[in-house]
Parts: C-alpha cells; structure tokens; sequence
C-alpha cells in the first residue's frame, strides 16, 4: 500500500493543486459582484431634488457647468472627461462643518494622490465672498493639490442649480440671491458618465473609509 501511493504522489499533489484552482475559479465566477447603484431624483428624498426633476427615474447625468478655480482656470466638465471624482459644497469662511470636511477631502487626495482616475471638485456656496484670490489662500492653507483638486467659484445661480438639479445634494433651495445660501455635509461620488453613484456624510470619518472602498468597487466597472 504504501509503495501504491509513493508511486502515485506526485500525481496526487497535481491533482490537489488543480482541485484548489478549479475551486477558486468557481468561487469567483459564483460570488455575487458588487456594483453600486445608479441615483435617479426619483430615488432621492424629494428634499434633495428640484420639483421640476424629481419624477425623473434615468439617464440622470451632472449637467454641463463653467465655473473658475483657484488660480483663475475655467473648469468645466471636459476637466472631468473620463474621470471618477468626488463633488462638494463649502465655503472659505464657514466655521462649523466645512473645516472637517475639507479635512476629510485632504484625506482622499492623499490617499489617492498617484492615482490618476480620480479627481476631487469643491464648489463654493458663497461665491460673492470667495475669490479666486480668497480660494487660493484657502487652498494653500489647507494643501489642495492643483492637479487633484479644484475650488470653484462663479455665478451663484448656476451654482445653486446644479447643487439642487445635478448633484441633488441639499435640502435648502436658493434662487441664487444675494441672501440666500445653500449648504450640506454630502459628499457625492461621480463615475466617468457624470452619473451619480454615492452618497457620504464628509464630516464623518467612517463614511468617508466607505466613500474610498466605494471608489475601488467603482474603478472595476467596466
């Protein structure tokens, strides 16, 4: 007996070793994909969304803006042509909510500083007060990454717009007066069709740990 399986050893461990691989070839074709979900306004808290698109249930898509950056650059959504990216609301002056998640934005641009798929864009909810000068003492302040990372100012109106239209991000709608001000904690995930794939709270640490394995479940899309 023993001389049976001396005999036959080494095509024993063949056949184990290719037992292991079918397995795992099984087990991969078997395991459930992640995906993650495509966000229509009809899906969304009608809170969050526009009276004049909340019956919209497709082909939702971030609508085509112009808005200028931190060193005076007109960014559009060609700089975003083909890329993932995380979008927000701020403004330079608030003194609550904004600082941690301008913190929490620094954390993904360093996480993700070498990967070129990946961009940030931060739009500012008070454009009359935040210059291209006061965005980009804001940006050094705080270590923005020109090439990552876009503060954007411009015309509130279109501001508040694709906040509301685009983005259905916030609960406060704004006609784009002088005293009015929208503003949310959201954070918003953006696949490279301009549709939108997440929703984070930017003040929370655990969210935004989410917001990062969402963004590695996003770039295995095809």
């Amino acid at each position: 007996m023993l001389r049976f399986f001396s005999k036959y050893k080494f095509l024993a461990v063949v056949l184990l070793v290719l037992s292991i691989i079918a397995i795992s070839i099984f087990y991969q074709i078997l395991k459930p994909k992640i995906v993650l979900p495509v966000y229509q306004p009809a899906e969304v808290s009608t809170e969050l969304v526009d009276s004049t698109i909340q019956h919209v249930k497709k082909y939702h898509r971030i609508a085509d803006f112009s808005l200028v950056n931190q060193n005076g650059q007109t960014i559009s959504q060609d700089n975003y042509k083909d890329k993932i990216y995380v979008a927000d609301f701020f403004f330079t002056t608030c003194l609550t909510i904004c600082p941690i998640m301008t913190d929490h934005m620094v954390v993904i641009q360093e996480q993700l500083k070498d990967d070129q798929e990946v961009l940030l864009l931060s739009h500012s909810v008070t454009p009359e007060i935040d210059s291209v000068a006061q965005l980009k003492k804001y940006a050094l302040e705080k270590g923005v990454n020109d090439a990552k990372w876009n503060l954007v100012t411009g015309d509130k109106k279109q501001i508040y717009q694709l906040a509301r239209k685009s983005y259905l991000a916030v609960k406060e709608d704004g006609d784009g007066g002088p005293h009015d001000m929208i503003h949310t904690e959201n954070f918003i995930l953006i696949d490279k069709k301009r549709r939108i794939r997440g929703f984070y709270d930017g003040t929370n640490r655990e969210d935004i740990d989410k917001l990062m394995d969402d963004i590695k479940i996003l770039k295995r899309e095809r």
